[in-house]
């Protein structure tokens, strides 16, 4: 259980789930051509998993001090496990999930594929040791990194399957898989500056640069109040532009990411308090998890319709 701990399997287990979504729950229904089998493609979630547990390790372990804070009791580095261990197994899951990425580089007949899950893992390291303290930035990095993850199904899946007949198939299910990105993205970040409010106290004692640090709590509250209303607009828009036909479609996006997004939005205004941010924050990945499974629901609509 320490080691679950320290990888957060949670998160990871909703990285796995929304990889697994695309595939199954709406590009194999609706017969697109794809460049994996299905073993090659539980590779690549398992890769994506072995390097994204890599990047908590080496987070925990930066932020020991920090986490000592602001997640006293969740803190394992230095308490249940040593810091050399902990090293140990960030090197190994991280090398063995980019030795896999080279591995599925090679057998798509792209190796120059493989640099991806190198920079990622790059990316996630730097973002644990220094990125992290510059405002915002460190925010977006992480944000981008989860919507890379819904992308890099395009590039290792779909790319390489695309053929002169198939084309215009393959460039609609790519362009639904990056509008999903985008949502990834947004609601994302506003859970990141949401987790920064939270953690102020902590991460204002280990000389931080977060933004509730540098201008406080309740101005950054209002800028993700500002900010909320971005993914709220997109997602009406997306709707009346694209699903407004899909009946079933528009009253699951309704109910459960509009309304959800909404009341986000209201509580933010008002938030001032730990606990109502640990809560925001807890409701912004309810969100991200019934929106990635908005795609099930619009596949089974149009299959439906059809």
């Amino acid at each position: 259980m320490k080691y679950l701990k320290l990888i957060r399997y949670q998160n990871l287990l909703m990285l796995a789930f929304m990889q697994l979504i695309f595939r199954y729950g709406f590009f194999k229904i609706q017969n697109s051509s794809l460049a994996l089998t299905d073993w090659q493609y539980g590779l690549l979630v398992f890769s994506t998993i072995l390097i994204a547990a890599g990047g908590y390790v080496i987070n925990n372990i930066i932020d020991q001090k920090t986490d000592t804070i602001n997640k006293p009791n969740s803190v394992v580095v230095g308490k249940k496990i040593s810091e050399t261990l902990a090293y140990n197994i960030y090197i190994g899951l991280t090398i063995t999930g980019v030795v896999i990425g080279f591995y599925l580089s090679n057998i798509i007949g792209k190796p120059v594929f493989a640099s991806i899950f190198i920079m990622i893992a790059a990316t996630l390291y730097l973002y644990a040791t220094s990125i992290k303290q510059i405002m915002l930035v460190g925010n977006i990095i992480v944000a981008l990194l989860l919507s890379v993850s819904v992308i890099i199904i395009g590039i290792f899946d779909f790319y390489p399957a695309i053929r002169i007949d198939n084309q215009q198939q393959m460039r609609l299910f790519f362009s639904i898989l990056l509008d999903y990105a985008i949502f990834a993205f947004m609601i994302n970040l506003l859970r990141e500056i949401v987790k920064d409010i939270e953690d102020t106290d902590g991460d204002y004692n280990q000389g931080m640069n977060t933004l509730p640090i540098v201008i406080g709590k309740s101005r950054t509250g209002k800028i993700v109040f500002g900010l909320s209303f971005i993914p709220l607009f997109f997602i009406l828009y997306y709707i009346n532009e694209y699903l407004f036909e899909l009946r079933f479609v528009t009253i699951y996006l309704l109910l459960f990411v509009v309304g959800p997004l909404i009341f986000f939005t209201v509580k933010m205004w008002t938030a001032t308090i730990k606990k109502e941010f640990h809560f925001l924050s807890i409701l912004l990945k309810w969100i991200l998890l019934f929106g990635i499974l908005s795609i099930v629901v619009i596949s089974l609509n149009m299959k439906y319709n059809a």
